[in-house]
């Protein structure tokens, strides 16, 4: 029997008029693709809802934050700490660190100055509780360097950095799925298993531009002319291909072997691939959209994206997500026949009402009932003999 070694997830999906993903001028992201200007959504935008996915099914909590003084000394002051000597402490966590964490003032939405690493920190919330814990336990050295030194800027680390840096090396179940980079601790960086495409529209668009207008309410019952605020905003439609695919067998290294919590976190990975959304512009447009159809691929030699199925653009004159899931059904067949089907361990897919449910979709394999079959059997085959 072949050995799964990665776990491939493409999807088809349609948003609606929307800007979930937009660049500095606030315009919807675009990529030249096939000789067209296609609408994109970066990887980070969508792996982002993805990651908070699985931290709530799992219940293990990360946080991403520059900030990790601010959370030691709020740990310590519902302690009965004093805020100058709980600060002192979250101080002394970042001084300790190593000689790559520096410290660096910006405001909070208070707008006081607070002290904040140079770096962001990628570390599960529980490290925060130790981190402050650590600090506790050597208290008197830490008010006693607060003393001493004339700036906050000049503590002389006091607590032990081996320990310091273990605790911020912690990993989470996400942290062992996606990685860290964090080279300013050494041991900290970890490779992600999971790799994932910037998704971008199968067809060509074009930007559109909404003017808008806000009363004034209280000019308005003074019959006063015009608008209280007027603007333009830019949004974009389309239908989308997206691709993401996971390193079986590094993360099971990075999870020293656990086949029941690789298992879960794959599980939980393709759930949120199929039901979140980024977060732009959601109040104003709504586009909370199911994929079209879902296509799952577990390979025992290497990832396929099917993207080139898009290189020519779909143009459709009757919308383009059937014809979308045509393309990469007759693109998957073809992939499929040039490397051989041998080297595939499960094939399936699970269509929505948009796919055709009177179509036979061969290039996609197995065709599931629901998204939740469909990731039940590829999590099954990816991980034989793990308990689900």
């Amino acid at each position: 029997m072949s050995t799964p070694k990665f776990l491939d997830i493409h999807a088809i999906q349609t948003l609606p008029f929307s800007n979930v993903n937009r660049d500095d001028l606030g315009s919807p992201k675009t990529v030249t693709f096939g000789g067209v200007e296609r609408t994109r959504v970066s990887s980070q935008s969508w792996k982002r809802p993805i990651r908070l996915h699985v931290d709530n099914a799992l219940d293990d909590k990360i946080v991403r934050t520059r900030r990790v003084i601010v959370g030691v000394a709020e740990r310590l002051q519902a302690q009965g700490w004093d805020a100058t000597e709980a600060e002192w402490a979250g101080i002394q966590v970042a001084k300790s660190a190593g000689k790559e964490i520096s410290l660096k003032p910006e405001q909070n939405e208070k707008d006081e100055t607070v002290l904040t690493t140079n770096v962001l920190l990628l570390l599960p919330e529980s490290s925060i509780d130790d981190l402050a814990s650590l600090a506790a336990e050597h208290r008197d050295g830490i008010l006693a360097e607060g003393k001493r030194a004339k700036k906050k800027t000049d503590f002389k680390p006091v607590l032990p950095t081996e320990t310091v840096g273990e605790i911020i090396s912690r990993r989470s179940g996400t942290i062992n799925l996606f990685g860290r980079m964090l080279a300013e601790v050494p041991g900290a960086n970890v490779d992600g298993a999971v790799q994932m495409l910037h998704p971008f529209t199968t067809h060509a668009t074009t930007v559109e531009y909404d003017f808008f207008t806000a009363v004034d309410d209280i000019e308005q019952d003074l019959k006063l002319p015009g608008s209280g605020h007027l603007n333009t905003a830019m949004y974009s439609a389309g239908t989308f291909y997206r691709y993401a695919s996971v390193n079986i067998a590094d993360l099971l290294d990075n999870l020293d072997g656990d086949a029941e919590l690789a298992t879960a976190l794959v599980g939980a990975f393709l759930h949120g691939f199929i039901h979140t959304l980024p977060s732009g512009k959601q109040n104003a447009t709504a586009p909370m959209t199911v994929p079209d159809i879902v296509h799952t691929v577990v390979r025992d030699d290497r990832p396929v994206s099917l993207a080139s199925a898009f290189e020519s653009p779909i143009r459709g004159t009757a919308g383009f997500s059937t014809e979308s899931v045509l393309r990469l059904n007759h693109h998957a067949g073809a992939i499929n026949a040039l490397l051989g089907e041998g080297h595939i361990v499960f094939a399936g897919h699970a269509p929505g009402p948009n796919a055709g449910t009177d179509t036979d979709l061969t290039g996609l394999g197995t065709r599931s009932v629901g998204y939740d079959e469909l990731v039940g059997q590829t999590v099954t085959a990816g991980f034989p003999g793990a308990r689900q």
